[in-house]
């Protein structure tokens, strides 16, 4: 049995990820898309929440993250930061929240800081948004970068596929996220790139770095919620790691339940309420009286 934690801690903020980095303690983080969830995981103390654009696949069932909308994700993340006070709130940036110009990049982040009380927006990057970066750092807003698999650029790669195999691919990798610190990005996010490239990385820069299946050598790792649950949706990766199954204990319990309600077994008196005795008494006369 799991030993019981504290559930109250202090804000987590980026000094604490730093902290960490630096004392050799791993970073957790998990996707989030609604207020419940969120008091679970604040519970359980992981360190971050992501308000991932994944929420198009696993909630919304579309077929790509391109559709979700920034109304939608900031929506949510509020929803995340009332259920979580102490996480490290993370947004992120839906496609062509950011791409269109460094101006459009800073309004629609400042959104996700404002009126959602996220503490860092993530966005999809090369160099060649480093200009964007730096204009999002110089506007006060705190940016993680991530590099490697991009899912908002799948079509240009041909699908998901693992970023950094070749030697030449794995060096852009660790020169973007080299560029991006210079840029003023306080955190880095690898996705789908081989371990050792990861760890490159992750031992030449100060800034803590979070994998998404890029191996154990980052400072932390974030797992898309449905995957880890074994709950289905989006597009989770060979390697994932499951905690539960819960489609099959869903699918279980509603199964039961329709069952259940087909019988009659459900509702029954211990499942309703009733009148008291008096006015029970007083309906019937009134509706004998309407007769």
């Amino acid at each position: 049995m799991l030993r019981a934690m504290e559930t109250t801690r202090g804000k987590v903020t980026i000094r604490t990820l730093q902290a960490k980095k630096r004392e050799g303690q791993k970073i957790t983080m998990l996707t989030c898309y609604d207020y419940l969830t969120a008091q679970i995981m604040e519970e359980a103390r992981v360190d971050s929440l992501l308000v991932g654009d994944t929420y198009g696949e696993v909630i919304l069932g579309h077929s790509s993250t391109l559709p979700v909308t920034l109304d939608h994700l900031v929506t949510v993340a509020s929803a995340v930061r009332r259920g979580a006070p102490s996480a490290y709130l993370v947004g992120d940036m839906p496609y062509l929240s950011y791409q269109v110009s460094p101006e459009t990049a800073i309004r629609s982040a400042g959104r996700f800081m404002a009126e959602a009380g996220c503490d860092c927006v993530k966005v999809e990057v090369d160099r060649r948004l480093a200009r964007t970066v730096e204009a999002m750092s110089a506007a006060t807003i705190p940016v993680m970068a991530h590099l490697g698999l991009k899912p908002q650029s799948i079509q240009t790669v041909g699908g998901y596929r693992v970023q950094g195999r070749s030697a030449e691919d794995a060096l852009r990798i660790i020169e973007d996220a080299k560029i991006m610190e210079s840029a003023g990005a306080v955190a880095l996010l690898l996705e789908a790139v081989p371990t050792e490239v990861a760890g490159i990385v992750a031992s030449s820069t100060e800034l803590p770095v979070i994998g998404c299946v890029a191996g154990p050598a980052c400072d932390g790792h974030v797992v898309v919620l449905h995957d880890m649950l074994g709950y289905g949706g989006g597009h989770p990766p060979r390697s994932v790691k499951q905690y539960a199954h819960l489609h099959d204990v869903l699918l279980d319990a509603f199964r039961i339940y329709a069952q259940d309600v087909q019988d009659g077994d459900f509702p029954t008196g211990e499942h309703s309420t009733s009148m008291e005795a008096d006015e029970l008494r007083k309906l019937r006369s009134m509706l004998g009286a309407a007769g």
